[in-house]
């Protein structure tokens, strides 16, 4: 059971002691060709060196047509690269020194002209060259191309088009993929460039370590609601978030992640398969049956022990009487006990809240479901709140996360967790 958090605050609290910069020390060229989805382009930017990026721009010359230089340059720091031939550049190559040193190039967006020019390996103008002259493997470091198309739905669905981005795909370049809905020439469809916070969790996944790679990984996450009557329920104060940032940084570990939620309101993570389900039953129902084709199964979900043992068909109403009414519970089947006990089970990891004695429950939980790891927190330090403190206990040690046992940012402690996991399965089947 994960630690119940309120859903209402999507904002950190002041109390957290850390500030995540997911790309810090990071060094992007950003390249924008023409479309009018360059609006978006100026966002990206701003998250991308909010998040710690040194972001180099690369314009073609249709971008100029819709974004200006000084805006792209105001927001990175740095005059914005348009020209093969700058005389900027002592020797001359801007095309080999902007991609010498760079951590990825992130096209956004890619028109289908401009991935058109890819498919062919043309290189007329400063970004398509830069794309082509980055390093792929020959020798050196390989400099990641991420691709994000914006263009008409026509020419998205266009055979060309998609000829196109299978061969770019097939020459390593990392296409993100499209959103679908109201584009700026009036139809509906897809082809609209992923909003900037999409393409930066996009771009965070693509240059994270991958020690999941391959493997499959179940996660639980969130409360479960255990029906009394039609309105009313029995639930807890699970916001999910903790089960969900587990989940993101799955998936930037290189897992293919399966997210099995209760009632939560929360943006599933890009590249994961949601299952929604409201009851411990149902979630009962949703894990079992593919729990023993992961790897990994990670219970942060806080299941209700207990459900009413009979429905109400109606609202159960007052009878004047003041008489409270009374109901019959029914134990709730325990999902990571049934998981852990499978003939082929996957890695399991158990969540443990507690209000006090966190080792000493967290270790009896360890041993009563023959667990290799609990992950314990304090319930009532992390209730409301988008950061926590963990503590990993195991049937030899006992060890704060983080080392200092202050609270982190939840996405932060999610990722040196997966780490620590992946550490620990490697070791197992060593």
């Amino acid at each position: 059971m994960s630690e119940p958090t309120h859903a209402s605050s999507g904002a950190s609290c002041a109390g957290s002691r850390r500030e995540r910069l997911d790309l810090a020390g990071r060094r992007i060229v950003l390249g924008l060709s023409g479309g009018i989805a360059c609006y978006k382009s100026a966002e990206l930017l701003r998250l991308l060196t909010q998040a710690g990026a040194d972001v180099h721009v690369v314009m073609t010359a249709g971008a100029q047509r819709f974004i200006t230089l000084d805006t792209m340059q105001a927001l990175s720091g740095h005059p914005v690269a348009t020209d093969i031939w700058d005389a900027r550049e002592p020797n001359g190559m801007p095309h080999i020194n902007l991609t010498r040193g760079a951590d990825a190039v992130l096209v956004a967006p890619a028109s289908a002209d401009f991935i058109a020019r890819l498919a062919q390996g043309r290189a007329e103008d400063l970004l398509s060259l830069v794309c082509l002259a980055r390093p792929w493997g020959v020798g050196e470091r390989p400099v990641p191309l991420l691709l994000a198309p914006a263009m008409n739905r026509e020419m998205w669905a266009h055979p060309a088009t998609q000829r196109n981005l299978a061969q770019v795909s097939a020459d390593g370049a990392l296409v993100l993929g499209v959103d679908s809905g109201a584009q700026a020439c009036g139809e509906i469809g897809d082809g609209r460039m992923l909003e900037a916070a999409a393409l930066l969790e996009e771009l965070v996944a693509a240059l994270a370590p991958k020690p999941l790679a391959g493997r499959r990984v179940l996660i639980t996450a969130g409360p479960t609601f255990e029906a009394i009557d039609p309105v009313r329920g029995i639930t807890n104060l699970s916001s999910g978030k903790m089960g969900f940032a587990i989940a993101r940084a799955a998936r930037e570990a290189g897992a293919e992640v399966t997210l099995v939620a209760g009632p939560v309101h929360l943006a599933t993570p890009r590249g994961v398969r949601r299952i929604d389900v409201r009851s411990a039953t149902q979630m009962h129902e949703a894990v079992l049956p593919i729990a023993a084709a992961q790897d990994l199964f990670v219970a942060t979900a806080a299941v209700a022990d207990w459900r009413p043992a009979s429905l109400s068909a109606q609202k159960i109403k007052k009878d004047g009487k003041k008489v409270a009414p009374t109901f019959e519970l029914a134990e709730n089947p325990d999902i990571l006990a049934a998981v852990a006990a499978l003939p082929q089970r996957p890695y399991c990891v158990g969540f443990a809240a507690e209000s006090e004695k966190l080792e000493a429950h967290a270790r009896e939980k360890l041993h009563r479901k023959r667990l290799p790891l609990i992950v314990g927190n304090l319930g009532p330090a992390t209730f409301g709140r988008d950061d926590n403190a963990l503590l990993l206990v195991d049937a030899h040690s006992t060890r704060a996360l983080p080392a200092d046992g202050q609270a982190a940012d939840k996405l932060a402690l999610a990722r040196e967790l997966v780490q620590e996991i992946a550490r620990r399965m490697a070791q197992e089947a060593a």
